[in-house]
């Protein structure tokens, strides 16, 4: 908790009032306590599906990603963002958006249900044909839980939400262990998911005490769709674009070669994304509330970026550098052939956070019609990386992703420059340090796993332990500032729980 707690307690909420800073520190807290339980528990339960399953079995998700994805983000239609944005939110917005969403569940899910032999078809895979009408039930007991979500969000309110994603993790990781195990395949990934939708739905009414009333109003969908429609447009950019490497693949390769690819994406967006999405969740709202406040923003933003991007160079570069030991190590030698998909993914991952802060920024400030434009502009250049992954193959198609990632930093970072005042020249001499602590740290790890010849288990551990001393002694002798205010945090923190616990 403390390691995320740092980002905003000294710098982003001073002009705060007490009662708000407490809040936004509470929701920071319980944000990342959502956010390892997640993810370490949903970590853990797919390091034993690995091991069990099949790539094919993973490959077949993943064919099925990018349709699931679209629809997810068509039912939202950029109304939970709008509704976040909006000062003074009534029922009848709530209802209304609450409404809509269930109809266009039912209205995906019956679309993929019908156009599922179109799906297989186009992928060759016959299997698809009932893995998409079930998976897809998801769209529809997920259209359940959009508005109850938003309102927790909107309130800060993580610690409800953090129970409810644990108690989901944990009972759907059960579940697809279980059938894993009793040689179901790719089903035990299907029904997880599904029980882990079910649980959220059922909990979040359950303990959340929002009800819809019997009202709809189109003039609150069309004032809402107003600012939507701009991040709806975007999202379907997005999400397209970023799953569309599993369309390709999945089309022009086999499903064993999608599994290697999903499984070394998964991996290396395990500490990227999850690290942005707990500090965006938490700050969009916040920020929204003061947004004309350009200054403020500016100086808490430089703090954040700094941060933030101190700890992702170092992890995603120890990542890269550790990557076959921790493969080999943690779900088999059948694996092998992630290795070099995960090492070439950790240099796109690790810039994830840069683009994500940059343009969130810019929904900060109402300018969603920009951030449509610089999507439409970014997501084009994929277009000629698609084509060269389709004609020399996947390793090839991740170096265009490589270089695509540069070109799209130094667009959303020009923005925020002319927006803020806090523009790419700037960002990368305050980053540069880091990176290259980051780049020591992936040298190092890479070198202990050429020189040792130990189980990879043991070679493993050897270079997480190597590469945060190595962290350590480098951050004291050359008194870094990002690291030592990280570690006064810190300090801070375990300091008042000592407290506490003493009293």
């Amino acid at each position: 908790m403390n390691i995320y707690y740092f980002f905003f307690t000294n710098t982003f909420f001073q002009w705060l009032n007490e009662r708000s800073k407490k809040k936004t520190i509470s929701g920071l807290s319980w944000s990342f306590i959502e956010s390892v339980s997640q993810y370490g528990l949903t970590f853990v339960v797919s390091i034993i599906l690995a091991r069990q399953l099949s790539p094919e079995d993973f490959g077949l998700i993943g064919m099925t990603t990018i349709f699931i994805a679209i629809s997810t983000t068509l039912i939202d239609s950029g109304f939970a963002q709008a509704l976040i944005r909006k000062q003074n939110t009534s029922n009848i917005d709530l209802s209304s958006v609450f409404y809509l969403n269930i109809l266009l569940g039912i209205a995906f899910f019956m679309l993929l249900f019908f156009t599922s032999p179109y799906i297989s078809s186009f992928f060759d895979e016959p299997k698809l044909i009932n893995i998409i009408r079930v998976i897809s039930i998801g769209l529809f007991i997920g259209s359940f839980t959009s508005i109850q979500q938003t309102i927790l969000i909107k309130r800060l309110d993580f610690k409800l939400m953090t129970l409810i994603s644990a108690i989901s993790t944990f009972f759907s990781g059960v579940v697809s262990i279980i059938m894993a195990f009793k040689g179901f395949g790719v089903w035990s990934l299907i029904f997880g998911t599904l029980v882990s939708q079910s649980i959220t739905t059922l909990l979040l009414w359950k303990w959340n005490s929002w009800r819809p009333s019997l009202v709809f109003s189109i003039n609150a969908i069309k004032e809402l769709f107003s600012f939507g429609s701009k991040l709806l447009i975007t999202s379907l950019i997005n999400t397209t674009f970023n799953n569309i490497y599993y369309l390709i693949i999945g089309k022009y390769f086999s499903a064993g070669d999608l599994g290697y690819y999903t499984r070394a994406d998964n991996f290396q967006k395990l500490p990227s994304q999850n690290l942005t999405q707990i500090i965006q969740r938490v700050s969009f709202p916040i920020l929204a509330s003061i947004q004309e406040d350009v200054p403020k923003l500016k100086s808490s933003y430089i703090k954040l970026l700094r941060s933030i991007m101190f700890i992702t160079f170092i992890l995603m570069m120890g990542m890269a550098g550790s990557a076959k030991e921790m493969i080999v190590a943690l779900i088999g030698e059948k694996w092998l052939p992630s290795v070099a998909y995960l090492q070439m993914l950790c240099f796109v991952g690790m810039f994830y956070p840069l683009h994500a802060i940059n343009l969130n920024m810019l929904n900060v400030l109402g300018r969603s019609d920009l951030f449509l434009k610089l999507e439409i502009i970014k997501k084009s250049l994929v277009i000629p990386v698609v084509i060269i992954g389709i004609i020399f193959g996947i390793k090839y198609m991740i170096l265009g992703m490589m270089v695509n990632t540069l070109i799209a930093y130094y667009l959303n970072s020009y923005w925020s420059g002319v927006k803020i005042g806090y523009g790419i020249i700037d960002q990368v001499k305050d980053i540069l340090p880091s990176f290259m602590i980051g780049l020591l740290t992936g040298l190092l790890t890479f070198g202990l796993g050429y020189l040792l010849e130990l189980k990879p288990i043991y070679e493993f551990l050897i270079q997480i332990a190597s590469a945060a001393l190595f962290v350590i002694l480098v951050g004291e002798s050359a008194r870094l500032r990002d690291y030592l205010f990280l570690k006064d945090i810190l300090t801070e923190q375990l300091n008042k729980i000592k407290n506490i616990r003493q009293k």
